[in-house]
Formats: C-alpha cells, structure tokens, sequence
C-alpha cells in the first residue's frame, strides 16, 4: 500500500483493519461519539491540522453530540493509501480524546 496514486482493493482495505471505519463504495467513513459540541470541535480541529499536513482532506460533518468523517482519493476515483493513512490519524486523534467510534446502521 505504498503506491498514494493507486485505489486499493475491497481486500487490501479489510487487510488495513481500521476499527470503527466501514467501506461504502468509494469512500471509508466513520462516525465517532464526542459526547460534547467542545470535544467534537476539538476533534475537527486535529483532524484539520493534520489533513492539511498530509494534503489530503476529508468530509467533516461536526453536529451535537457526534463528527462524521468520510475519506476517498477524488483525483483517482477510489480509496488509497493516502486515505488509510489519514484515517489511522483520525482515529488517533479520537483516542487521545477518550472519543469511540460509533456503530454503523
């Protein structure tokens, strides 16, 4: 999973085990209970910080009392590397805020 330009298959991505993170076509996603507008705001701006480091940025939906966040690689059409990357920082990010991820419907 080296190539940031190359989508990766339905396999490579179930082989990257990112908890709380589910595929839905072209995109990963999770959704992570902050339990407070103050912590979810605190998580968006981590996440931003770092999105901007990578160059890579995600949807970001910040409501009470929970943040969405969905990644896909739009110049190639599909999930990469880069986007298993950054979700790994994302998730990061909500353990070093005591924030889970929440159930998927």
């Amino acid at each position: 999973m080296t190539d940031p330009k190359r989508t990766l298959s339905p396999s490579e991505i179930s082989e990257a085990a990112l908890t709380g993170w589910r595929q839905d076509g072209e995109t990963i996603a999770a959704r992570f209970q902050t339990k407070s507008f103050a912590t979810g705001l605190e998580l968006v701006n981590r996440i931003g910080a770092s999105a901007e480091q990578a160059n890579h940025h995600p949807d970001i939906t910040l409501t009470y009392p929970e943040v969405s966040v969905t990644l896909s690689s739009h110049d190639v059409g599909g999930i990469t590397s880069r986007d298993i990357d950054l979700a790994r920082i994302v998730s990061e990010h909500a353990a070093a805020l005591r924030v889970t991820a929440a159930d998927h419907d």
